[in-house]
């Protein structure tokens, strides 16, 4: 386990160390490596920071006003809409690496934008150590790692948390003193809902993932899972009033973990499973059936791409 008391200041002065008088951008996202990278960042080098928030259209119900409330203390926090850029060009994308090497250079390339703006010469992130281990491994590319093209145009990316795992990641932002709603955040991927969507990334599809995705954390919050989530996986048959149809499948799945490299999935009593699908499947018409997924990691990973 991470000694906060050494790793916070050491943090911030490797910080100091690497960008110098220079300005800075970091990708925030909102979840727990993201937010401490920032807060690490911030106290290295204060207002020379710009925090940047990109909504891709591809973040989880609520999260652009989730962000607004969390960090409406830094001053220079810049949102970016720019779900039109990623949908457009996600578009005909089916291959899961694929999709995250495409996400990860629309990223660049929307930082790079603000980086001018903000006369920034380094990028911050907060990569992980399990991001970069299933990134060198090739068990799947993230976009802050393995997804990343390769001409990048700043001088530096600095990663504070990378030696990291989630839970030290977790006891950096209790000892930072950040909201326990960040702190205690429920994992959630850089490409986000792309990779709950199985095959091309559609606006329906999205929006059937970013629902269920709500209903099965809400559900499933008693059971303290390390993540939670329901991915779009495919098309069925179903009955829908006395008319067939041919509708989504939506797969649940709620896994136990320490660090994310391994993982069970969660025993989930009977009544709530129903209660998960009765809501997910009444409440869009355009859903035909709902499974829960039993698979450990390995073989499977937590996400679905």
């Amino acid at each position: 386990m991470v000694d906060t008391e050494t790793f916070v200041p050491d943090a911030i002065d490797e910080i100091e160390s690497e960008i110098g008088d220079a300005n800075a951008v970091i990708a925030l996202s909102g979840g727990v490596d993201s937010s401490v990278a920032a807060a690490l960042a911030y106290e290295a080098i204060g207002d020379r920071l710009t925090p940047v928030y990109v909504d891709t259209g591809l973040m989880r119900k609520g999260e652009t006003d989730q962000i607004r409330e969390t960090f409406d203390y830094m001053e220079s926090l810049r949102i970016v809409d720019a779900k039109d850029r990623f949908l457009e060009a996600l578009s005909g994308v089916t291959d899961p690496e694929e999709k995250r090497e495409v996400i990860g250079e629309q990223f660049i390339r929307e930082f790079e934008r603000e980086a001018t703006d903000a006369d920034a010469d380094y990028l911050v992130q907060g990569t992980i150590y399990p991001d970069r281990i299933e990134s060198e491994g090739g068990i799947k590319s993230h976009h802050n790692v393995g997804g990343l093209p390769e001409v990048v145009d700043f001088e530096g990316i600095v990663e504070p948390v990378r030696d990291l795992y989630k839970d030290e990641v977790r006891e950096v932002a209790r000892h930072l003193g950040l909201d326990e709603i960040v702190a205690e955040r429920m994992p959630f991927p850089g490409p986000g809902l792309a990779v709950r969507v199985i095959g091309e990334v559609t606006e329906e599809k999205l929006e059937v993932a970013r629902h269920a995705c709500h209903v099965v954390e809400e559900e499933l919050e008693e059971y303290e899972p390390w993540q939670a989530l329901a991915a779009v996986i495919g098309k069925a048959t179903g009955v829908k009033g006395d008319n067939r149809v041919h509708g989504w499948v939506v797969s649940v799945r709620s896994v136990e973990s320490r660090d994310g490299m391994t993982a069970r999935a969660q025993e989930i009593d009977w009544d709530t499973l129903q209660r998960i699908q009765s809501r997910i499947t009444g409440q869009n018409e355009n859903v035909a059936r709902v499974v829960y997924d039993v698979t450990h990691k390995p073989p499977a990973t937590i996400e679905y791409e």
